[in-house]
C-alpha cells in the first residue's frame, strides 16, 4: 500500500516570549510531527509536536535560536550504510521564528 501525500501540510507558528505556539496542521499526513530547534545555524534539539501545540526550549545559552515545525515524509525505506534515509526526510511545514538570547 502506498502512502498518499494529498495536499501540502501547513501550520503557522508564532512566538510568545520564548514559547512557540502552532495552529492546527492543515492537510495533515498523520506522520511524525516535530519542532526543530537551531542555535546559530546548528540543530541542537528536536521535540515531538503531535500532542502539544506549544513548546518552550529551556536552553539559555547565548545565541540566535530558530524554530520550525517539521513533518516526516516517508518515500521508501532505502538507507545509506550508516543508517541515514536516502529519500525519506523531515520537511518544513511552517514559517520559521527566531529569537536571540
Amino acid at each position: 500500500m502506498d502512502q498518499k501525500f494529498e495536499g501540502v501540510p501547513h501550520a503557522d507558528i508564532r512566538l510568545e516570549g520564548r514559547r512557540v505556539v502552532r495552529t492546527e496542521v492543515t492537510n495533515d499526513w498523520g506522520l511524525r510531527l516535530q519542532w526543530e530547534v537551531r542555535r546559530d545555524g546548528q540543530i541542537i534539539a528536536t521535540q515531538a509536536a503531535r500532542l502539544d501545540s506549544s513548546y518552550e526550549h529551556s536552553d539559555a545559552t547565548p545565541g540566535t535560536y530558530e524554530i520550525v515545525l517539521q513533518m516526516w515524509k516517508y518515500v521508501d525505506y532505502l538507507k545509506k550504510p550508516d543508517g541515514e534515509f536516502v529519500n525519506s526526510k523531515f520537511v518544513d511545514i511552517s514559517n520559521k521564528v527566531s529569537y536571540t538570547i
